[in-house]
């Protein structure tokens, strides 16, 4: 938390992040090294930089956010001037809107607060993201696994081997969340769920100790990826060619229509990216490593 004399002026750093990584349906994520990065002044009236036009409105999502976190903070939201520069397509599946919902949570509790509040900001952007999975690793960085519990939501930091980097992937096209999740099913076999529950295990040990080879078994998802590959008319070709040339787990980040090839060290990782360029030259495409620092806040008047 932030003390001192009056803050006028902020700039928040915020990773971009891939939630799910397959078998970690809702409560599992990782943050990338990809940073969106919002400047707050505190202004004479609303004006907001660095979005398509039509996004600039009272209803961007990093205005709204720090207007519900001034409410609850029961303060009247002061005008900002908001300079947004996110490199992290806005088609869905790398935390775009994680990163704009954090960034007004904190402008709220930075200029008209006392000043960031981490373990604040994650409660908030949960109630209104609707579930942890991105927010998480956005603040804290790395491999955290979500458990909600009846008061609130644990979120847990697991150790990340640097072995592996990420090469993420998004065409042109968007998957809506509410339309992913209308795909899923309302129950599973319990034998599903066994199944599911111990690769999940298995995938947390994997990223945590480099096994690349313990990480194409576990990555086998059996909740949300056979549904949902349905709305993303490249996830086949995409994935075949990635495994192909030498990636060792293929998922969907998020509900899509971003893709996250894992591969075991620089070389591999490179060689699934020329591949799929080749394959797709028009691709949104990025070679990232694992982020560790999360959510950085900067007062810079």
């Amino acid at each position: 938390m932030m003390g001192g004399p009056m803050r006028t002026a902020i700039r928040v750093s915020v990773p971009a992040t891939s939630a799910n990584l397959g078998v970690g349906f809702d409560c599992l994520g990782i943050a990338l090294d990809l940073r969106a990065v919002f400047a707050f002044e505190l202004a004479d009236e609303l004006r907001i930089e660095g979005c398509d036009e039509h996004l600039a409105g009272s209803d961007n999502l990093v205005w709204a956010s720090y207007c519900e976190s001034c409410s609850k903070l029961g303060r009247d939201p002061l005008p900002l001037h908001i300079v947004i520069d996110s490199p992290i397509p806005i088609t869905g599946g790398l935390g775009s809107s994680s990163a704009c919902v954090i960034a007004g949570i904190i402008a709220a509790q930075a200029l008209i607060g006392d000043g960031f509040d981490r373990a604040g900001t994650l409660a908030e952007a949960i109630e209104i993201e609707g579930h942890p999975d991105n927010v998480a690793p956005a603040l804290l960085g790395g491999l955290v696994s979500s458990c909600v519990t009846d008061e609130k939501t644990l979120a847990i930091p697991h150790a990340i081997s640097s072995v592996f980097q990420y090469v993420a992937m998004a065409p042109s096209y968007g998957v809506r969340t509410a339309e992913a999740r209308r795909t899923l099913p309302r129950t599973y076999p319990l034998e599903t769920i066994v199944i599911q529950m111990g690769r999940y295990a298995t995938l947390i040990d994997a990223l945590g100790t480099g096994n690349a080879s313990l990480l194409g078994i576990a990555c086998h998802d059996l909740i949300h990826e056979p549904y949902r590959s349905k709305l993303i008319p490249d996830y086949g070709i995409l994935k075949t060619c990635s495994l192909d040339n030498g990636a060792a787990a293929f998922t969907i980040s998020g509900s899509g229509s971003a893709m996250l090839a894992i591969c075991e060290g620089r070389d591999r990782a490179e060689a699934v990216a020329e591949a799929v360029h080749g394959l797709m030259p028009d691709l949104w495409l990025q070679l990232l490593p694992v982020d560790t620092r999360g959510t950085i806040v900067e007062v810079t008047r």
